[in-house]
């Protein structure tokens, strides 16, 4: 548990990246792809918890078609800030053979939680996988995929907000922040 003045002091002199306007637009684009792309599908979306439950919240209530919605939690944060080893902590509970898998997470920072996950899919016998991030950070660190979905693109920053947290906080900022200072 962190000090209230901590975290207020951290919200209070971040940068707003993107506004609640702007993300909803954004989640706006990637439900109209995705309904582009897998209406007839019958897809399984898996959120990555716990950065994907306000993102997938939103969005799922943007996709007419039919779907199932489970969930997987695998972290490296475990609230801090920086990652370390990959910890499994729940597996889906629905069978992935066969399926269009969507996988939607918060952020592609690094690509390692990303990474391991569909590699688990493909495991698990799906037919397909697909990517969905609300926002990808831009570097050239970590692991290099082609997220299939990408909602916004955050500079090289510590970014919270709509589903990231800062040290477990802050997940539910109305918009997309930066700190300042770390």
């Amino acid at each position: 548990m962190l000090p209230i003045a901590e975290i207020e002091k951290v919200f209070n002199e971040s940068d707003c990246l993107f506004d609640a306007q702007q993300v909803q637009t954004a989640i706006d684009k990637l439900a109209q792809s995705l309904t582009a792309d897998l209406a007839d599908d019958n897809p399984l979306f898996l959120a990555v918890v716990s950065g994907a439950m306000i993102p997938i919240g939103h969005l799922l209530t943007r996709l007419t078609f039919p779907l199932e919605l489970d969930y997987i939690h695998a972290t490296r944060y475990d609230g801090e800030i920086k990652g370390t080893t990959l910890r499994w902590l729940v597996e889906p509970r629905e069978s992935l053979k066969d399926r269009t898998v969507v996988i939607v997470d918060d952020i592609y920072d690094e690509g390692y939680t990303l990474d391991a996950i569909i590699k688990y899919c493909y495991e698990k016998k799906a037919a397909r996988v697909r990517s969905v991030v609300l926002v990808e950070k831009e570097h050239q660190r970590g692991v290099s995929l082609d997220v299939d979905y990408v909602g916004l693109k955050v500079p090289d920053r510590y970014v919270f907000g709509y589903g990231m947290d800062y040290k477990g906080y802050l997940r539910n900022a109305n918009g997309i922040y930066a700190v300042k200072d770390l």
